[in-house]
């Protein structure tokens, strides 16, 4: 039984290391080849640089448009995540805490657009942003991404706000607090992991959103950093190592946000499951 067990912990060990390397590995190869010339990274692609190139990094940290990129993705991150969370957050609580005529078609409605892809959509919404003055406008962002996150949110907020003992909201009923009060100052606070682990979920596909800032910004001082990434392929499409070392930077600030926000993730969806 022992033998058996370290047999079995041995391979698991073996199985997530090799997941890291298959992660890992890439990354660190872009990385060491952005400080390669072109020509160096052509005939040498796997060694270490024979002279270290740092001018590609410095050049890209010393552009505007840069840093302008990744000021857009963060401000947008920041504003779809806002409202997915605020409003599946009332959402979920009315789905969850109330028991009304059609309650569960609705929900049922909000579980359908998991299944609805963003590219079925791409025309009618191109058509209705433009109707509405929102091309070339973070809004015309923001409003669409914060639409499609609805979904998933509500389906984990809801789970979790069902989890609350109804005791809580009755004695609180009692005490004199009304049902915004309750939801407000009582509900949210006990429902942080949940609420954390949505807030990274939406950031997080926020932040990787190609296609609609491609479709929504022709103006490049909007230009989110996954848009940039290919404006700048395109530019510098001879130019390898220089292509690399503009793609590294652009995920360092994605890396850094999931290293702080792992823990939090993480201790969110580990309390769903256990109050599930």
């Amino acid at each position: 039984m022992n033998a058996r067990r370290t047999v079995r912990g041995l391979s698991l060990h073996a199985v997530v290391w090799l997941i890291a390397a298959f992660v890992a590995v890439p990354l660190l190869y872009a990385v060491i080849s952005g400080f390669k010339s072109t020509a160096e990274l052509t005939n040498n692609p796997f060694g270490l640089p024979q002279q270290w190139k740092i001018g590609n990094y410095i050049g890209i940290l010393g552009d505007g448009m840069f840093w302008r990129q990744i000021a857009n993705s963060a401000g947008i991150a920041i504003g779809t995540t806002v409202c997915t969370v605020v409003a599946s957050a009332m959402a979920a609580f009315v789905l969850a805490r109330y028991a009304f005529r059609g309650r569960e078609l609705f929900y049922t409605l909000f579980t359908i657009g998991l299944m609805f892809p963003f590219a079925v959509a791409v025309l009618p919404l191109f058509l209705m942003l433009r109707t509405f003055g929102l091309l070339d406008n973070p809004l015309g962002v923001i409003l669409p991404q914060a639409a499609f996150g609805l979904p998933l949110t509500i389906v984990i907020l809801r789970g979790f706000f069902r989890t609350i003992p109804a005791e809580i909201e009755e004695a609180a009923t009692m005490d004199g607090c009304s049902k915004f009060r309750f939801f407000w100052q009582i509900l949210l606070p006990m429902a942080r992991p949940a609420l954390g682990t949505v807030s990274v979920l939406a950031v997080v596909a926020s932040w990787n959103n190609f296609f609609l800032p491609l479709l929504v910004f022709s103006d490049p001082k909007w230009q989110t950093i996954p848009v940039g990434v290919q404006q700048f392929q395109g530019q510098y499409s001879t130019d390898f190592a220089l292509v690399l070392a503009y793609i590294v930077l652009a995920m360092v600030p994605a890396l850094a946000f999931y290293a702080v926000a792992e823990r939090q993730l993480i201790g969110g969806l580990t309390a769903g499951a256990t109050k599930g």
